[in-house]
Formats: C-alpha cells, sequence, structure tokens
C-alpha cells in the first residue's frame, strides 16, 4: 500500500452505540454529519444500526484519504469490545454522546 502522510480529503471512522451503550457499531463514511442523520433518521429500516437504535457518536477519527479510514475501520472491527472501549475512553471517558459536536453541521 502506498503511504500517504497528509491527505486531501475528510473521511472519518466513527462508533455509534445504543441509548444504553450496549451495542457499538463502527463505520468509515466521507461526511460525518450527513451519516450521523442518516443514522439517527433510520434511513436504512433493515441495517444493523436500526435494529439495535446505534444513534449516538461515542468515538470518531479523521483521515485526509479514504484508503486510510478503510483500513482503520476494519483494524477497530476486529478489536475485542474490550479494546474497543479502551479506545474510545482514551478521548472520551464517560462515553459522552457527541452528536451535538455535528448537530447544526448536518447537510443533506
Amino acid at each position: 500500500m502506498i503511504e500517504f502522510t497528509e491527505g486531501i480529503y475528510n473521511c472519518y471512522v466513527y462508533i455509534l452505540t445504543n441509548k444504553n451503550r450496549t451495542v457499538l457499531y463502527t463505520g468509515v463514511t466521507n461526511n460525518l454529519y450527513r451519516r450521523l442523520d442518516e443514522h439517527f433518521n433510520n434511513q436504512n429500516p433493515q441495517s444493523f444500526s436500526s435494529r439495535y437504535n446505534t444513534k449516538y457518536l461515542i468515538y470518531y477519527q479523521k483521515f485526509g484519504w479514504i484508503q486510510l479510514a478503510i483500513e482503520r475501520e476494519k483494524e477497530i472491527k476486529n478489536l475485542s469490545r474490550e479494546k474497543k472501549l479502551k479506545l474510545i475512553r482514551e478521548i472520551n471517558p464517560n462515553l459522552d454522546f457527541l452528536n451535538d459536536l455535528f448537530k447544526n453541521n448536518i447537510t443533506n
């Protein structure tokens, strides 16, 4: 794989949870604002995210290249729940919902 030091795009790996923080969902997107809106409004009712009501952002990481974001998403998905929670708690110790950071910036 080609190594890129800095990218020109905004890509995000993110982790959502449900209201009781019992389920973790990891995804990747090039528009976190729009994607959070889609999750929150259950755009795809048959999806894992909709079935388990994972609407609450508890972790995100920004990348400049989609290839790096996809690679990181795969790494996170392969982590145990314990290791995912440790990763999340490094930046969000109380597992606070971070949706409000993006609330006013949702685009269609």
